[in-house]
């Protein structure tokens, strides 16, 4: 058989370890082990009735042929209404897209902004995707490390060392994954001066939006002033605060320049985002409210019982998330890295944790409570005895 040569794009990407230990658990469970999966990123709790019924309906009206490229006119009308009401943000149809999921409208963003070679500045830890989404389009990660006692979050001045003349495109993820941390009104700030200043694009992950928790507010960076907002894609989705993973449903606002060629690329890559998915989204933002708010206490309850529980080991130490639904737990003083670590926790316990060097720190791993209350009792005591 003749020797295939890849291209060199996708020789440089990784699998998801994410999605790998996910379903490497997955399996074990099939196989009769009594796994506790600390692995996934989607929430365990279903999606709403109302929102799967308004689907339902549209199915059966007959709402299954192609939509506008860009997202039905409708669901776009309902993700304006959300800008305005809930981040102070207002943006016209043409300024809307909507994709197959965040991760989907984040690659889009990147094939169309960035020409071989252009950077794009990457605080870490990170999540995993973004490098490979950079790579795949020309592009080179430049990766600005942060530390545990600022709270995983940059600097000003460890951003601006870090920019040349090829930067284009600064990525804030507020909340993040894996860290769970947000950036308040003030810090972001700076960062918008410093990305105006330097003439950066920023793109504004705000998928765990709705996950936060002890009453702090999130704050989108668009909305600080007209010239951040003028250089800012801001990207949001479905899949968690709606429990719609599955649906791949993602959106973006930004520019009208810069959304009219992710419009004409998303139109030969992959047409339309699902039609009667999109019907069900519309319900979800216009009547979710209640709840969303019913998931993020619970959620927030979840959290607060993972770290009494991860208090209780002397070896492990993080910094206590304010979104999102993950602790990025430090080992070191465990002498193993995230890897050995992760590995040996499955073999021996038969807990799932994703090792954090996939995140850019081999010190960490990252454990999610997207899971029931007993599952963490008990993943949580299985790691306890594991360092014993």
């Amino acid at each position: 058989m003749k020797t295939i040569q890849f291209s060199h794009r996708i020789e440089q990407v990784g699998p998801s370890q994410t999605l790998a230990i996910t379903h490497k658990a997955k399996k074990m469970k099939q196989e009769g082990h009594d796994v506790i999966s600390f692995g996934a990123g989607e929430p365990d709790l279903d999606t709403p009735e109302f929102i799967k019924n308004a689907a339902i309906d549209a199915l059966k009206k007959g709402m299954t042929k192609y939509s506008p490229t860009s997202g039905l006119p409708d669901f776009k009308k309902a993700i304006i209404e959300k800008f305005e009401k809930d981040n102070g943000l207002k943006y016209s149809s043409d300024e809307i897209i909507v994709s197959n999921g965040a991760k989907h409208s984040l690659f889009n963003a990147f094939q169309v902004l960035l020409n071989e070679g252009d950077q794009v500045l990457i605080p870490s830890p990170y999540w995993l995707s973004y490098p490979e989404m950079v790579r795949l389009s020309g592009g080179e990660p430049v990766f600005i490390e942060t530390n545990e006692s600022d709270r995983f979050k940059i600097k000003p001045k460890d951003l601006e060392n870090k920019i040349s003349s090829r930067a284009k495109v600064l990525v804030i993820n507020s909340p993040s994954n894996p860290t769970g941390v947000i950036y308040d009104r003030s810090e972001l700030e700076e960062i918008s001066r410093i990305a105006v200043k330097h003439g950066l694009f920023v793109i504004s992950d705000e998928i765990y939006e709705k996950l936060i928790y002890d009453g702090k507010k999130h704050v989108s960076i668009a909305s600080l002033n007209t010239e951040i907002k003028n250089v800012t894609l801001t990207v949001n989705g479905m899949s968690k605060a709606y429990s719609m993973t599955g649906w791949r449903l993602g959106y973006l606002a930004g520019p009208r320049e810069i959304v009219e060629k992710m419009d004409n690329f998303q139109s030969h890559a992959t047409s339309n985002p699902n039609t009667f998915a999109q019907y069900g989204a519309v319900e979800a933002l216009l009547k979710g409210g209640e709840e969303i708010a019913k998931m993020r206490d619970v959620f927030e309850t979840r959290r607060n019982l993972m770290a009494r529980e991860l208090d209780k080991i002397s070896k492990c130490s993080y910094v206590c998330p304010d979104g999102a639904f993950y602790f990025f737990v430090n080992i070191s003083k465990t002498g193993m890295d995230g890897a050995r670590f992760a590995e040996k926790l499955l073999e021996k316990q038969v807990v799932a944790v994703v090792p954090g060097d996939v995140f850019g720190s081999a010190r960490h791993i990252r454990l999610s409570f997207a899971t029931s209350e007993q599952n963490i009792m008990k993943g949580i005591s299985r790691i306890a005895d594991f360092l014993k």
